[in-house]
């Protein structure tokens, strides 16, 4: 495992390497009870989820920020928030997702890795987007598979702190996904500021890391109702 993650540009310690592993086997044994992913074997989990999901500590952005606060929205089975924060032990992370078995189960993983830096909510994004507690409140927004960018954006930046950034990670056709987005980035005051392009050796597959900077307090009516992000996008 160690030998993928260095081909990949991330060292991991012994410690890590463990969790890794713990991460995997919980996975495996949960998801014939709650259906967690369609990727089981072990090589392709690796590569296909903790990798991928790992990519943003590479970013030179997200390391030179000193204890950053965390939020992956709509994280499922731990992509990326629990890889991030194996790998990341210095930040806060904070995992919102609105299905209770999921978040079940991610208590469970924090509790056996022992990762004192994560914390787990069950809810919706356009309800949490509404809280005080969470709204402008976190460095770093990130996302991964969750929707396309315009409705992404809506879910994500209410929760980005002024000057902060949400971080989707996309595939291919990222590039029609923020075409799309105009009115989005004017409504909720925010604008992309970096694209960081990262190749998964292996798979040959291309990954993007989206860094789009929040430039003022999100507007009181965004994120609108629950369900409206989705049908009716910015």
């Amino acid at each position: 495992m160690k030998t993928v993650f260095l081909e990949n540009g991330i060292e991991i310690s012994d410690r890590q390497e463990e969790q890794f592993k713990q991460y995997y086997e919980l996975l495996i044994k949960w998801n014939d009870k709650i259906n967690l992913t369609a990727i089981t074997e072990y090589e392709e989990v690796l590569r296909k989820h903790f990798i991928d999901s790992a990519l943003l500590v590479r970013s030179e952005k997200f390391n030179e920020a000193k204890e950053s606060s965390v939020l992956d929205m709509g994280t499922g089975a731990g992509f990326p928030g629990i890889v991030l924060a194996i790998l990341s032990p210095k930040n806060k992370f904070t995992l919102v997702d609105s299905l209770n078995k999921r978040i079940d189960f991610l208590k469970i993983v924090i509790d056996k890795l022992g990762l004192d830096n994560v914390e787990v909510f069950h809810g919706r994004a356009e309800d949490y987007g509404k809280d005080e507690n969470f709204r402008n409140q976190f460095d770093f927004v990130v996302s991964r598979a969750v929707a396309e960018l315009p409705i992404l954006l809506e879910y994500c930046i209410p929760f980005v702190k002024v000057s902060g950034y949400f971080v989707p990670y996309k595939a291919k056709k990222y590039e029609d996904e923020i075409d799309s987005s105009a009115n989005a980035f004017e409504k909720l005051n925010c604008s992309l500021e970096k694209v960081e392009e990262y190749l998964l050796p292996k798979e040959e597959e291309k990954r993007y890391l989206l860094y789009i900077r929040n430039n003022e307090m999100t507007d009181s009516k965004y994120p609108r109702r629950a369900g409206k992000p989705k049908k009716q996008p910015l």
